[in-house]
């Protein structure tokens, strides 16, 4: 039996490098949960390729249920090649947790890492801190499983946006602008990714987020067309704050940013609804270094951290705030100190990552 006031989290290691980064970062928030006195407790549960392989379905409905019962949920990666649904499309049971648990706002943030080189020379990109916040229910991905091909010569899928989600997603962008403004002490600005200029869908989604906007007099709104985004994230991205957009326009722009701060291994993310969340590294399995014990778990560690600060704003206590500040800084120092995992070309492992912030979290 669970104790009162103990906070229970959902695991789902899923495939290929994904069990190997989440079981370091398990380990992990243990040992934070023991220094700040946290009650946490961890279920694990599979889902995924290999678990679709093995028994026919990818995330069972009871696996659902207890996922959808724990406070929050941790993924690691899902997927795997040669394991397909008949129609030739990719597992998804992350898409699946985000539409059944109503996940609109897909944060990912985009920080540069001191001691870690991006895509870029420039030194002013030690100043990336940016967050694209992508809508994960609707878009395009809204015709997931409902596209039609039509006799052999036509496909078509369809693309949604609504004025619910839409006005959700805004209120989630501002919101988050205005406590980084207060954080980092600099004006917040909220710049909406859109294509505005070609689809009524996205001049409706731009009219829906400028009445939103209207009722933020303090902090910045502009907009941006997701083409120019894309130049404008290569040669200024230290000039953007918080980027609501689409969800195919951000599940694009997202793996963009992330080479800016040294590739998917240091690109965390959450999936935030209004009662649930998942926490997940961007990345996906990695076959190709699948069991080799070389996966950076920097990203999962990341995404540990933002659903510690998470439980903290959801009533949790301010320890669980304390325990993410520490994991992140953490993170950044051993960075910092010279650990380099082998995605930069260094040679430190994915058990040398644990060791290194275990080590920080131990002072």
């Amino acid at each position: 039996m669970t104790p009162p006031n103990t906070i229970r989290i959902a695991v789902m290691p899923g495939d290929g490098i994904g069990p190997e980064v989440t079981a370091v970062t398990v380990a992990i928030l243990e040992r934070l949960a023991r220094r700040h006195g946290l009650g946490l407790v961890t279920e694990e549960l599979r889902a995924g390729a290999f678990c679709y392989r093995d028994t026919g379905t990818a995330m069972s409905e009871e696996t659902f249920r207890r996922a959808e019962a724990a406070d929050a949920i941790l993924l690691g990666a899902m997927g795997w090649p040669g394991i397909r649904y008949p129609d030739g499309t990719e597992l998804g049971p992350q898409l699946d947790l985000r539409m059944r648990l109503g996940l609109f706002a897909g944060i990912r943030p985009i920080k540069a890492i001191p001691g870690v080189r991006g895509a870029l020379a420039d030194p002013r990109a030690a100043n990336i801190d940016l967050v694209i916040v992508r809508e994960s229910t609707e878009g395009l991905f809204a015709s997931r499983n409902r596209g039609e091909i039509i006799e052999d010569r036509e496909a078509r899928e369809t693309l949604v946006i609504t004025r619910e989600i839409t006005e959700k997603l805004s209120h989630v962008s501002f919101g988050l602008a205005a406590e980084r403004a207060a954080r980092l002490g600099r004006p917040g600005r909220v710049t909406l990714v859109d294509k505005a200029n070609v689809f009524r869908a996205f001049a409706f989604m731009r009219k829906v987020f400028d009445e939103v906007a209207a009722t933020y007099p303090a902090i910045a709104a502009d907009h941006h067309y997701v083409d120019a985004m894309a130049l404008d994230l290569i040669r200024r991205p230290w000039d953007f704050d918080v980027l609501p957009t689409e969800n195919m326009f951000g599940d694009i722009l997202s793996d963009l940013a992330a080479g800016l701060i040294g590739g998917m291994g240091f690109a965390p993310s959450a999936d935030l609804g209004d009662g649930h969340a998942v926490f997940q590294p961007s990345h996906g399995t990695a076959p190709d270094i699948a069991g080799q014990g070389i996966a950076n778990p920097t990203a999962t560690l990341l995404s540990a951290a933002m659903m510690l600060d998470w439980l903290g704003t959801r009533g949790a206590g301010q320890g669980w705030h304390d325990a993410a500040r520490e994991l992140e800084t953490a993170v950044r120092g051993a960075f910092a100190d010279g650990l380099r995992t082998p995605d930069i070309g260094g040679r430190d492992g994915t058990a040398s990552v644990a060791a290194a912030v275990a080590d920080r979290l131990a002072g």
